[in-house]
């Protein structure tokens, strides 16, 4: 136990569960806080009751008078709902719970998260291992490795993992985030076959997570979606800055994490890589920007959905071609592909619990009100540093972020909805919330997954790399949206 307090992300998960609970309990005694009902069995977005009183004690009132017509809808009196139950209690409720409880947090985390990641793991988990059978990692290796290996140099140049990378970059790309978590766990599951300290991150492990955490992209299908359903003028337009605001990001943890690792990045192959992604990503930014209206929308989202069914075409089809290579080893492409999913299915069960851990104490954390008392303590340093109130009013999606990605998303839609979404708010918390990574939870799950519990220096990149895009951010949209 004294290793696991060591390291950074298991004593944020231990002091975020005892901090919480201690302040709710503190609040409980001293009668600022009515009960614990909504820690432990709340839905977000449930009222939040802060009272409960008989009837009695309303006897002859207008109030009790509305309740008793207004049935189960209840009664608003400004920011208060009353309601009145079937055994006669009337319940205050102010404001909303902002997060599931305890044990609905742990029930979805199974039935919303855990089961759809299942399916994905051993559906693309059966597909990797036909590209494995069929020799095609090799290839894809070799091709790689004069950048990779540079990139990863403590990897061989011919180690598989550079071809699941590559997919997991790929799908990150194209905004396929339920493809690239099957790719990137087979990445760490390949590389910690070699690590000789199973407990510990390597080199490599932490250069593609923070890589892959940075977030890339180029088709944020469903950024553009939420603001098309809050009614912006052109809800593409968020595209141009997100992709600059994710490539800046990317470039901070590659340097970041070179930086620590003494690993020199000023060489030709590196540096022609880099260029050429930034020339792709010039050329379809040049190309999309010239779509008007829902042209726009629908070639980005048939561009992405192509993509993913373009990567599973050719896979199938170089199995196919090498169909000879699974007759000798005494298989065929079927059965290799049940094998690879039966895997991914075996790797699912060992995420499990990592994602119930780290996701019941983000929630323990939201209900109990630290994670407000956080956000209001610095949007008021900022405030009295002079920062724009637009840019403080986005400031709880880019907090939220790093922790839940459905808790920034309510965030991100309020903010929308509040303040419009062609407002410098409204563009701000998109990018926000595109651009960046959910950081603790992505560290949990993937080193859970190959159970390595000294991440290193993992988590402190990979939140300076999301505070290089929330400035990034800021100044983009300041100079885009002007």
């Amino acid at each position: 136990m004294p290793f696991f307090a060591a390291m950074a992300l298991s004593r944020f998960w231990t002091w975020m569960l005892l901090l919480s609970i201690a302040y709710i309990m503190a609040m409980l005694f001293s009668g600022r806080q009515y009960g614990l009902g909504a820690l432990v069995n709340g839905r977000q977005g449930e009222p939040m009751l802060v009272n409960e009183m008989d009837t009695t004690a309303l006897a002859g009132t207008p109030l009790l008078a509305e309740l008793r017509v207004a049935g189960v809808a209840g009664v608003h009196r400004g920011d208060t709902l009353y309601t009145l139950n079937g055994a006669g209690v009337v319940k205050v409720s102010v404001g909303t719970v902002p997060a599931d409880g305890l044990f609905p947090t742990c029930r979805n985390t199974l039935t919303d998260l855990w089961l759809p990641l299942i399916g994905y793991l051993t559906f693309f988990c059966g597909l990797l291992n036909l590209l494995v059978d069929a020799r095609a990692m090799e290839k894809v290796a070799r091709v790689l490795s004069p950048v990779f290996h540079r990139i990863f140099p403590d990897l061989r140049k011919d180690h598989p993992a550079y071809g699941f990378m590559t997919l997991n970059f790929a799908a990150n790309f194209m905004g396929l985030d339920s493809a690239a978590t099957p790719f990137g766990l087979k990445a760490m599951e390949s590389m910690q076959a070699d690590n000789p300290d199973k407990d510990r991150a390597t080199n490599g492990q932490i250069m593609f997570l923070c890589l892959h955490a940075a977030g890339l992209t180029l088709l944020p299908t469903s950024i553009i979606g939420y603001r098309a359903a809050m009614g912006a003028a052109n809800p593409a337009d968020i595209m141009i800055p997100l992709i600059i605001t994710s490539f800046v990001g990317t470039l901070a943890a590659l340097f970041l994490v070179a930086f620590k690792q003494r690993i020199n990045l000023f060489n030709v192959p590196v540096m022609a890589f880099v260029l050429g992604i930034s020339v792709i990503i010039g050329v379809l930014m040049a190309y999309i920007t010239g779509l008007a209206g829902v042209h726009k929308f629908h070639f980005t989202d048939n561009l992405s959905n192509g993509m993913l069914l373009g990567i599973i075409g050719l896979i199938v089809g170089f199995a196919l071609i090498k169909e000879k290579v699974f007759t000798e080893k005494g298989t065929n492409m079927f059965d290799s592909f049940v094998h690879g999913a039966k895997d991914g299915f075996t790797t699912g069960l060992r995420v499990l619990p990592y994602m119930i851990a780290m996701l019941a104490a983000l929630s323990i954390f939201r209900n109990s009100g630290l994670m407000g008392i956080v956000m209001d303590g610095l949007s008021a340093v900022m405030a009295a540093v002079g920062v724009d109130k637009a840019v403080i009013d986005a400031v709880p999606v880019a907090l939220m972020r790093p922790f839940s990605a459905g808790g920034s998303r309510g965030f991100l839609l309020d903010a929308m909805k509040t303040y419009g979404p062609d407002s410098l708010t409204g563009q701000l918390v998109c990018l926000f919330q595109g651009a960046a990574e959910t950081t603790f939870y992505v560290v949990a799950l993937y080193f859970g997954s190959v159970s390595v519990k000294d991440s290193r220096y993992t988590l402190w990149v990979m939140l300076l790399a999301d505070l290089v895009c929330v400035v990034t951010a800021v100044f983009v949209c300041r100079i885009y949206f002007g």
